[in-house]
């Protein structure tokens, strides 16, 4: 039995007490990370050729006040891995009216930035959702290292715009809007 059928009725999925070689399947992980709800995120980048990139993130994660660090896990196959691993990156904290643009940067669009307004954040030069955002951070990377498929990404903010709104979240595998 997997994760989701396991979740589905109410019971557990354990590897064999004391074996610490038990592998979790990704269907199980991906069952088990769902069901944590998160808020939604398009990272972006300007790629070594001066084009905007982009992904919808939802591994994102506050790591320092001191100085005001935060964390993103990116596909280490992706072309806005490669762009934010050249030193600066922006995200993008999706607001509840927001939803088109975390699936339009999830999905396989040609021209991501051609179907949503953006423009360039002034201090970092890192593109900016302004309209589907309710808050941009630019970051500058400090650390990085693989693990695995991804690689996670330590960036120093240096810039924060606010435009405002309520969050979008995130959560087994459906869109909602926070409410307090």
């Amino acid at each position: 039995m997997g994760v989701a059928e396991a979740f589905a009725e109410g019971t557990a999925v354990n590897a064999r007490r004391g074996d610490l070689t038990a592998r979790v399947s990704p269907d199980d992980h991906r069952a088990l990370m769902g069901s944590f709800p998160t808020g939604v995120a398009v990272v972006t980048a300007v790629g070594a050729d001066g084009e905007p990139r982009g992904m919808t993130c939802t591994s994102l994660a506050s790591v320092t006040l001191d100085p005001p660090t935060l964390l993103v896990c990116l596909d280490t196959a992706r072309r806005t891995t490669a762009a934010v691993r050249r030193g600066r990156f922006g995200v993008n904290l999706l607001h509840a009216a927001g939803r088109r643009a975390a699936e339009v940067f999830s999905s396989p669009v040609p021209d991501r930035f051609g179907a949503v307004l953006w423009r360039s954040a002034a201090g970092t030069g890192m593109p900016w959702l302004f309209e589907d955002s309710l808050a941009f951070a630019g970051c500058v990377v400090r650390e990085s290292t693989v693990v695995g498929d991804h690689v996670v990404v330590l960036g120093e903010v240096s810039e924060i715009n606010w435009s405002g709104g309520t969050p979008l979240m995130y959560g087994r595998r459906e869109f909602s809007t926070w409410a307090p």
